[in-house]
């Protein structure tokens, strides 16, 4: 069971105000608008909670395109930027009178007989070249607030690469672990979590563990480190095969390709899966990163695997994500955490903390 947690936060907590800029996004599930959930309310909820115990806060520095372009396709970079301006522009909003940039029709593979898309000259069908699903709209603070997720966590990297910061706690959002190189979807834009990563790499770590503990597969992490040997990711989440996002991906034989072969860990747990199964899962994937001996580990924390999450059918309690830090924590590496999923927002705070909590009370 969690021990007691009076004592302050040593983890700093990274945030910019600029990512409450996303907000009031509404998409299509099913065909039916369903109102977001993905707001500002998850971040705000965070940071009482970091107050209450005592946390220092630091705020995110600008890292420019660079580490962006290092982890994401230019082209799609640049289109993030530009949609929801470019849509204003023109006359969306008036005719047909949808104020969010969504997407029309979708580049499947079959469409261009396995040649790269070409660009097309209508705006709403340009989004489909990028877009992964109809729930993600762009709305006017969204590429903004996109960039200063991604800032927060080169920051917290930024913090770890010191020698007196053992972790640090990336306040992203929005969520990224499901944006690919080019493509964007799952409430995510851009990949902070694989950015991280990417960035760790560059500051002389030779060898990065990702592990994933939202209650969804991490697609994007996977897609944009699945041919690389250098950068190891596991995941566990609820099965896809049981109909729950990201569908067509994050089975357990997804293994890498080419050099990264082996370097792609995945376990679908069954709906209703709690504490024991979901930490024994956890632990596994820690074993499995130990033996890549990294140099790194950046953590992709969703806690939308509680069991009050109405978002997946897992059932873990806070003592379950305190033993899942412990667990993490025993890698003994530099961490940098990333805020991924989870939508109980009078409770997210508890959840995230409890996995702080385990990590930091099994250092002392």
């Amino acid at each position: 069971m969690p021990q007691s947690v009076s004592r302050p936060l040593a983890m700093q907590i990274v945030e910019s105000r600029d990512t409450d800029l996303h907000r009031d996004i509404s998409g299509l599930w099913i065909g039916i608008v369903e109102p977001g959930d993905e707001e500002p309310e998850r971040t705000s909820a965070i940071r009482a909670t970091a107050g209450q115990r005592g946390a220092t806060f630091v705020a995110a520095t600008s890292h420019g395109d660079g580490p962006l372009h290092a982890v994401h396709d230019p082209e799609f970079v640049a289109f993030l930027d530009t949609a929801y301006d470019r849509w204003v522009a023109a006359g969306y909003p008036e005719h047909p009178g949808q104020p969010l940039v969504v997407p029309y029709i979708f580049t499947l593979p079959g469409f261009t007989q396995g040649e790269p898309p070409r660009t097309p000259a209508a705006l709403h069908a340009q989004v489909g070249r990028f877009a992964m699903d109809t729930m993600t709209p762009i709305g006017p603070g969204t590429a903004r607030a996109a960039r200063a997720a991604f800032d927060c966590a080169l920051t917290a990297c930024d913090l770890v690469l010191q020698d007196d910061h053992r972790a640090a706690f990336a306040l992203s959002r929005p969520p990224g672990h499901h944006a690919g190189r080019d493509f964007f979807g799952g409430s995510c834009y851009l990949n902070s979590a694989a950015g991280a990563a990417q960035y760790l790499r560059d500051r002389g770590c030779e060898r990065v563990a990702i592990v994933d503990i939202d209650a969804h597969h991490g697609n994007g992490t996977q897609a944009i480190f699945y041919d690389r040997k250098d950068v190891w990711f596991g995941s566990v989440h609820v099965d896809p095969a049981a109909g729950w996002f990201p569908h067509y991906m994050g089975f357990a034989d997804e293994s890498g390709r080419g050099d990264g072969r082996g370097a792609n860990l995945n376990i679908p747990l069954p709906e209703g899966a709690g504490d024991t199964v979901w930490i024994d899962a956890v632990a596994t994937l820690c074993a499995l990163a130990a033996t890549r001996d990294p140099d790194a580990l950046v953590v992709s924390v969703g806690v939308d695997a509680a069991a009050e999450d109405p978002n997946s059918p897992l059932l873990v309690t806070p003592a379950g994500f305190h033993v899942a830090g412990a667990v993490l924590a025993a890698l003994n590496v530099p961490t940098v955490f990333v805020l991924e999923g989870g939508y109980v927002v009078e409770r997210i705070g508890e959840f995230v903390f409890a996995v702080a909590d385990g990590f930091e009370g099994a250092e002392s």
